[in-house]
């Protein structure tokens, strides 16, 4: 693995973001609907192990991303063409070889973490009519592989992907995708499972459809994916709002079909997993209730390094997709606008999955705890910074305990 310098990362970033073709320069709507934005992120990491047993008694991080992104528009004509870029950078703050391991940065063989890191990329795209397709180093967040942006700097794609709505209403969306950049790499890597993550594929591939109507209220999907030669899946889903009075109730339905593709590299793959989101709004305050079952012989697939935010009982450190397990969710969410604060939000939850089968054998029970503060100044020369601190409480039969906090400071900069 490579690690870029600061200095060498930031003359690659902007050497990427500044070759762009001479050819889109003289044409008018390339830079006029072009969007330059930088984040600027801080982020403190801590995990206490509880367990004896436990490789490392604590994990602890400190460290500051930046991440610039250009995004072009279209030049004229039947056909536009556009470049988007992106140039990211990571720097160590604190942290030492015995706290390593936070996913915050890359970490060298001899257990000490990387000074800097970073990489840039730049994606071509097309469009004609209100269809686009995009060609290069992507974000994907479709149902069926969503990037993972959880820690310092977001994880990436190499790949294609095609969006079209030509329809109102209708989203028609498929691509492909080679290999990815995880949240604390320089490099690129061939693409796998989290439930075999040294098993490669040479490609994920996938198509959906998804359709909004009654006034935006609804929406139902339909999409099926193939990580080659590991596992295919399909995905159901139907989101719904419903105004009652001054309650708003919500349903997030979803299903999932797992088997085994190709030569099967990590052996069979059979499951199904379903859950339901529920959620009721009055004013600022949020409660939602989730359901969530996996049923057959293995976990619920996904992309290795992806984010699992797809499922109803999805949270900060893991969504109870465990082969059986069977699991629920209650949480509450207060927007303190309702109280005159805006920009100031509370979310807290509790989860509980039982019946789990994993290596360490069946009936696996887990619980996790968690809280989450957060603030956006909403005016001043600092506008639209945010602070967000969370901590988490995980307890698992079948693996290390732990407390966590988090600490992030964003701020985000129109260019």
């Amino acid at each position: 693995m490579t690690y870029l310098p600061l200095p060498r990362a930031l003359l690659g970033g902007a050497i990427a973001l500044a070759l762009l073709p001479s050819a889109y320069a003289e044409s008018s709507g390339f830079f006029e609907n072009s969007k330059t934005s930088l984040l600027l992120r801080n982020y403190y990491f801590n995990r206490d192990y509880n367990d004896p047993g436990a490789s490392k008694s604590k994990v602890e991080e400190w460290a500051q991303g930046a991440i610039l992104k250009f995004n072009s528009g279209y030049t004229p004509g039947v056909l536009g063409f556009g470049l988007d870029g992106i140039a990211m950078l990571g720097i160590k703050l604190d942290s030492s070889r015995q706290t390593s391991g936070s996913d915050l940065l890359p970490v060298h063989e001899d257990g000490h973490s990387a000074d800097s890191y970073g990489r840039a990329g730049v994606a071509a795209k097309m469009r004609f009519s209100d269809t686009e397709l995009f060609l290069g180093e992507l974000m994907p967040d479709v149902p069926l592989l969503r990037y993972d942006d959880g820690r310092l700097l977001p994880q990436t794609f190499q790949g294609t992907m095609l969006v079209s709505r030509e329809l109102s209403g209708l989203s028609l969306q498929g691509g492909q995708y080679t290999a990815t950049s995880l949240r604390n790499s320089s490099n690129m890597q061939d693409l796998s499972a989290w439930a075999a993550p040294t098993v490669t594929s040479d490609s994920f591939n996938y198509a959906g459809a998804e359709y909004r109507f009654n006034e935006q209220q609804t929406l139902i999907g339909a999409w099926h994916s193939q990580l080659e030669d590991i596992y295919q899946q399909s995905y159901l889903n139907l989101l719904h709002k419903q105004k009652f009075g001054d309650w708003t109730l919500g349903a997030n339905l979803g299903y999932f079909i797992d088997n085994d593709d190709g030569s099967a590299r990590i052996g069979n793959v059979q499951s199904t997993t379903g859950y339901g989101l529920f959620s009721a709004n009055l004013g600022g305050h949020t409660l939602y209730l989730g359901l969530q079952k996996v049923s057959g012989d293995t976990s619920w697939m996904s992309v290795y390094g992806s984010s699992g935010r797809t499922l109803g009982n999805d949270m900060f450190n893991g969504n109870f997709s465990n082969a059986d397990e069977r699991s629920w969710q209650a949480r509450y969410d207060y927007n303190f606008v309702a109280a005159g604060i805006p920009g100031l939000l509370l979310m807290t939850r509790y989860g509980h999955g039982e019946n789990a089968t994993t290596k360490a054998g069946s009936n696996g029970k887990e619980w996790e705890r968690d809280t989450e503060v957060s603030y956006t100044l909403q005016s001043g020369p600092m506008k639209n910074l945010s602070v967000r601190v969370n901590n988490a409480t995980n307890r698992r039969s079948f693996n290390s305990d732990f407390d966590q906090t988090r600490v992030i400071v964003s701020y985000p900069l129109s260019l």
